[in-house]
């Protein structure tokens, strides 16, 4: 793999090491490493190690510069063909993942401290996938970034332990100095004045103690730095405190101490220093915050105190400075922790395996929010989209009315619901946009085409959005082709589009899944009838969509329908929505043999299993006309304003009756006069019913 590791600097710290570090394995393991940063002094040194480095402003919080880095860190990309942007930091990161998204290259974050609530820091909870060091920090973005629980990645930060070698702590006289160290930027958020000021009280009864003050302040600090040598000067510690600045010998340097503090006053987010004391064998007391209490249990394998109490700091290390016992215990404790939970190689191999996964791992979602029977005709698609994709994550967008049809589909792994009603869409559209920005879907496949769909793909963040050209806003996609309007079957224009999407098996059959439950509602319903076995059973619909009044054939025509079925051994269901009742009632009233009245009596799963009980079904342009052919159950299909090539799914089990007009098919959902479908006569309809019962 090709990884691009982005961060701030390379001068020092946790998270300049972990980069150089994470290089070494990467290019030992076949990999390539490229790191871009502003520049510092461990640039030769991932030059050494065999890693590419580019220098680039990507420390700048400068709007400007943060914008003008897009399209530098996206011919980065493009250059050494990355397969996974890895950004380290929250400036870099806004720059990184537009770049990342504009050359659809999977985008991976590792959140290194406890971020403040604005728009750089939101950019650390984009991810595809967020690596966070300790539970402290995955709960922080979880709770203040929204950051998805499945999204995130524990992977606590390691120590090279043949670097790092165990020593345990040393015996003291009364004549030798004890030397406590704190290691770490030079910030007020690091708690160093506190350190100070326990070390003064300290010093009043013990006066052989040594204190080291390792690192160094960042440019925007240095004040803060001579601040604190000033307060050093004050309490009359300088011949006890040395400030040693920027250190590379810190394996070496923790050879030499007793005691590392860490007085931090923030949560931070791991605490690296501490594990590398630990694998020392130096004891270590920190301030409970952050990350620390994953790696430090109080009085088992360190010592914890509340932040900025100086007083407490001061009696702790007073603990550890008369009780060699008790550090030594602590010492031993903790490096068989580290050895455990820390190790640099599990490091290594959890962060290239996050790596592999949001390489390989591709999570798709499509969007079919429309009509019943459209839905029954993307479900080839989904199986087609499964075969391709076996590991993939599978979604699909859809309406409240059509949830049932998907809720046990086999080949998708979610369903996501959106609220289709015009009422309050904007708002609706923009929380359902939040939810699927927060999913990250590698591809969205767009079997919609229409303006909310358009949106919401768009507004998901996801690289790769794919459709058709049909001025529907189609211009949010990125992947668009031609042919919306073709005149062909309807699983044969899916198919168009899912090639754009590497798919290249063909979408099968339609087909249902029906559960044991609804099959056993509808075998009651049909017992409480008194349904001969004997009998034959046609299903008659005698609706369509409420928005298609066009598409309905006349009433009194299925009331001559029925009266002609009657005078042979058949029985006839009636089904309907429940704003088909009152037509169901009125022919239910001309008649004399009471025909089986469904009509808004079931679910659509259980409508599935009652038109898989007839021997036919005679419908118009409907749902029901496409849960015919997903159950296999033989069809009259009466079609009338709409194209049946176009919606239709060829079977030799369904027959098409239609009237070929001049101005059919005209798409309309009102006519003066429905000529199309007044035309089709009782008698056509009788004798096609009768050739295909072999009557």
């Amino acid at each position: 793999m090709n990884i691009l590791q982005i961060l701030p600097e390379l001068k020092s710290g946790g998270v300049e090491t972990g980069v150089v570090d994470l290089t070494k394995e990467l290019v030992e393991k076949g990999h390539r490493s490229v790191i871009v940063s502003a520049g510092g002094a461990l640039v030769e040194e991932i030059k050494r190690l065999g890693g590419i480095h580019y220098q680039l402003p990507v420390n700048s919080k400068s709007p400007f510069t943060v914008i003008k880095m897009i399209a530098r860190i996206s011919d980065i990309i493009k250059k050494e063909k990355i397969d996974v942007v890895h950004a380290r930091s929250r400036a870099p990161a806004f720059s990184s993942f537009f770049a990342a998204y504009k050359e659809k290259v999977p985008f991976v974050t590792t959140c290194h401290g406890y971020y403040s609530k604005h728009l750089l820091s939101r950019a650390m909870s984009w991810g595809k996938l967020i690596i966070v060091a300790s539970q402290v920090i995955a709960k922080h973005m979880i709770d203040d970034f929204g950051a998805p629980r499945e999204r995130i990645r524990l992977i606590p930060r390691g120590v090279d332990l043949d670097k790092f070698k165990y020593a345990m702590p040393r015996a003291k006289s009364q004549t030798d100095d004890f030397t406590i160290a704190v290691i770490g930027r030079i910030t007020p958020l690091k708690g160093h004045k506190y350190f100070i000021q326990a070390v003064s009280r300290i010093i009043r009864t013990m006066p052989r103690v040594k204190v080291l003050i390792v690192g160094e302040a960042p440019q925007d600090k240095e004040k803060y730095a001579l601040e604190l040598k000033t307060l050093v000067n004050r309490l009359s510690l300088s011949k006890y405190v040395e400030f040693l600045g920027r250190r590379n010998d810190i394996p070496q340097l923790l050879q030499k101490i007793d005691l590392l503090v860490l007085p931090t006053i923030t949560p931070e987010a791991f605490g690296r220093v501490i594990i590398e004391a630990q694998a020392s064998g130096v004891p270590v007391i920190a301030t409970k915050v952050g990350g620390v209490v994953d790696i430090v249990k109080h009085e088992k394998s360190g010592l914890l105190v509340a932040p900025c109490d100086w007083a407490s700091l001061a009696e702790a290390i007073t603990r550890i400075i008369n009780d060699r016992k008790l550090a030594a215990d602590l010492a031993k404790q903790a490096r068989t922790d580290v050895e455990r939970n820390f190790n640099l190689e599990k490091m290594y191999k959890r962060t290239i395996a996050v790596y592999e996964e949001a390489k390989n791992n591709t999570s798709i979602l499509v969007i079919k929010i429309s009509a019943i029977g459209d839905v029954i005709l993307c479900i080839p698609s989904l199986a087609a989209i499964r075969k391709t994709y076996p590991k993939a994550n599978l979604s699909v967008l859809t309406g409240i009315k059509t949830r049932e049809i998907l809720a046990s589909c086999p080949y998708i792994d979610e369903v996501i619901v959106f609220d289709d009603n015009k009422k309050d869409r904007l708002k609706k559209i923009t929380n359902t946009a939040g939810a699927l920005r927060r999913e990250y879907f590698d591809i969205v496949i767009d079997l919609q085409n229409n303006r909310a769909s358009r949106l919401l793909s768009f507004l998901s963040a996801s690289p790769r959005r794919i459709g058709y050209k049909n001025r529907k806003l189609d211009f949010l996609l990125t992947d668009k082709i031609s042919g919306a309007r073709l005149k062909i079957p309807p699983l044969e224009h899916q198919f168009n589009l899912l090639r754009k999407a590497g798919v290249q098996s063909a979408p099968g059959k339609l087909q249902l899944f029906l559960s044991e439950a609804d099959e056993h509602n509808i075998d009651k319903a049909l017992e409480s009838e008194w349904l001969s076995e004997k009998q034959t059973l046609i299903g008659i619909n005698i609706g369509s969509s409420v928005q298609w009044e066009t598409k309905r054939w006349p009433i009194d025509n299925f009331i001559k329908l029925f009266q002609k079925f009657s005078q042979k051994d058949i029985r006839i269901v009636l089904t309907g929505a429940k704003e088909d009742a009152p037509a169901a009632n009125r022919l239910i009233s001309q008649v004399k043999n009471k025909p089986i009245n469904m009509v808004g009596k079931t679910t659509l799963m259980e409508l599935a299993c009652l038109i898989k009980k007839c021997r036919l079904f005679i419908t118009a342009d409907s749902a029901p006309l496409h849960i015919a052919c997903a159950v296999s159950t033989p069809c009259i299909a009466l079609f009338g304003p709409t194209d049946p090539k176009r919606h239709l799914q060829p079977s030799q089990s369904t027959v098409v009756i239609q009237k070929n007009l001049k101005c059919s098919p005209c798409y309309k959902k009102l006519c003066k006069n429905i000529k199309c479908m007044d035309r089709i006569s009782v008698e056509e309809v009788y004798e096609t019913a009768m050739k295909m019962l072999k009557v």
